[in-house]
C-alpha cells in the first residue's frame, strides 16, 4: 500500500526526487570530507557546496552570497525573526498575521512574554489580509513584519510586494516564510522588497532536515546558531553536505520544471474541484480561488468530520490531510479556517488535497470516484444534515463532554 498509495498531501512533505537521491548518495559514502578542511579532499566538497548554493540562489533569483543553509523552515523562521530584532534593539513591535505557521506564531507569542508588542493581522473569508489594517499597524517602532507567502492550508497567496512596499516606508525588516511557495511560483529577490525569506527542502522533493534562509545583501544579520565560521559566520555547525547537495539538485529541478508543473497542477486541481463540487452537495472551496498556489485545494464538506473522511480515504489508499487539529486530541478546528470566519458546519469537514509534479490524472480521477460515496456514507450517519443549529449544538456538547 505504501508504494501504491495516491499521495495528495504534498504540502506536508514531498517524495524525494530520484535524481536528488542519486546526486546526494555519493556524499553519504565516498565524499565524506569536511568542506571546511584545508586539504584538497575538503576543498572539493567546498566547491560542491558552493555549486548547490548557486542553484538555490538561482531558484530564488538571488545572489549566491545571500543564501544561508539551515536545517529546516522552522529554523529559518526563528533565525530571521531573532536576527531582525537583534539588529534593531530599540524597536519593540512586530507585525504578523493570524494564519501563520506555528514556527512564526509561537515565536511571536513567546516574544510577547518578553516585552514585545505583536500585532496579529486578521484575514477575510478568502484568507487575505487587509492592507489598510497593515498600514494602520505600522509605526516607527515596528522592527519586523513577518508573513507567509502562501498559506499551507488553503494555498492563498498574500500580496507580498504590496506588503513589502508599505513595510519599507517605515524602515522595518520584511521577512517572508515562503516554504509553500518556493518551486510553485516564480521568485526574483533582485527586484523584490523581501529582506529575508525561508525555504524548506522537503517541500520541493529534497529530504527532510535541510533548508535555506535568504538574507538580502546589506541586511544586518546576527547568527541564530553560534559556533564556527561556517556559512560566512552566519550559522555555526559543520555543513550537512549530503542535504545541501540534495537541496541544490532539487532547486535546479524545480526551476527547470516550474512552468510545466504549474500548468499541470492547475489543470488537475481544477479537475478535482469541479468534479467534487458537481457530484457532492453542500461543499465549497476554502480560500482565495483567484490568488492561490497551483497545487492546493481545500474543500469544506458540511455536517461531517474531516478525520472520518481521512480514515475512509485511507482505506482506499489515498493520502490527504484535514483542516482540523483533531489528530492532536482537540476538537478545535484549524486556526487558519477559524480566522477566515468559515461556518462552524464547514470547519470540521475541511480536507486539503495538495498535488505535485508526480500527481497523475488517474490518481485525481480515483479520488473523484470515491469521495461522493464517502461523504454520502458519513452524512447518512449524521442526523444533522441541513440542520446548522443542530450540528453546532452537537459540536458544542462534544467539547463540553471532553
Amino acid at each position: 500500500m505504501l508504494k501504491n498509495c495516491i499521495y495528495l498531501d504534498n504540502n506536508a512533505t514531498t517524495k524525494v526526487d530520484p535524481q536528488v537521491i542519486e546526486a546526494m548518495l555519493p556524499y553519504l559514502s565516498d565524499y565524506y570530507a569536511n568542506p571546511s578542511s584545508m586539504h584538497t579532499f575538503g576543498g572539493q566538497l567546498a566547491k560542491d557546496v558552493k555549486k548547490a548554493r548557486e542553484n538555490v540562489a538561482a531558484l530564488l533569483g538571488a545572489e549566491e552570497s545571500e543564501i544561508i543553509f539551515t536545517s529546516c523552515g522552522t529554523e529559518g523562521d526563528n533565525a530571521a525573526i531573532k536576527a531582525a530584532l537583534l539588529a534593531q534593539p530599540e524597536k519593540r513591535h512586530i507585525i504578523t498575521s493570524q494564519v501563520e505557521h506555528p514556527a512564526v506564531l509561537n515565536v511571536c507569542k513567546l516574544l510577547e512574554t518578553q516585552g514585545y508588542q505583536v500585532t496579529y493581522l486578521s484575514v477575510n473569508s478568502k484568507g487575505q489580509i487587509d492592507l489598510n489594517e497593515l498600514e494602520a499597524a505600522l509605526t516607527g517602532n515596528t522592527a519586523l513584519v513577518t508573513v507567509m507567502y502562501a498559506n499551507n492550508e488553503t494555498g492563498t497567496i498574500f500580496p507580498i510586494e504590496e506588503i513589502g512596499a508599505r513595510v519599507k516606508e517605515y524602515g522595518a525588516i520584511f521577512h517572508v516564510d515562503a516554504v509553500q511557495a518556493v518551486g510553485k511560483v516564480p521568485l526574483n529577490m533582485k527586484t523584490s522588497t523581501i529582506d529575508m525569506l525561508t525555504i524548506s527542502g522537503h517541500k520541493i522533493h529534497a529530504p527532510k532536515g535541510i533548508g535555506a534562509l535568504y538574507v538580502r545583501r546589506g541586511v544586518r544579520f546576527r547568527p541564530f546558531l553560534i559556533g564556527g565560521h561556517q556559512e560566512r559566520g552566519r550559522r555555526g555547525g559543520t555543513e550537512n553536505v549530503p542535504g545541501i547537495i540534495a537541496l541544490g539538485k532539487a532547486a535546479e529541478l524545480e526551476l527547470l520544471n516550474l512552468q510545466e508543473a504549474t500548468k499541470r497542477e492547475i489543470k488537475l486541481r481544477d479537475r478535482l474541484e469541479k468534479a467534487l463540487l458537481e457530484k457532492i452537495p453542500d461543499c465549497e472551496v476554502n480560500g482565495d480561488v483567484k490568488n492561490r498556489l497551483p497545487n492546493t485545494s481545500n474543500i469544506g464538506f458540511k455536517y461531517i468530520e474531516g478525520e472520518a473522511i481521512l480514515l475512509l480515504l485511507n482505506k482506499h489508499g489515498i493520502c490527504a490531510s484535514s483542516g482540523s487539529a483533531c489528530t492532536s486530541g482537540s476538537l478545535e478546528p484549524s486556526h487558519v479556517l477559524r480566522a477566515m470566519g468559515l461556518p462552524y458546519t464547514t470547519l470540521h469537514g475541511s480536507i486539503r488535497f495538495s498535488l505535485c509534479r508526480y500527481t497523475t490524472e488517474e490518481e485525481v480521477d480515483q479520488v473523484i470516484a470515491v469521495m461522493p460515496e464517502i461523504v454520502e456514507k458519513l452524512r447518512a450517519l449524521s442526523p444533522f444534515k441541513n440542520d446548522d443549529a443542530g450540528w453546532l449544538k452537537q459540536q458544542e456538547q462534544t467539547l463540553v463532554n471532553r
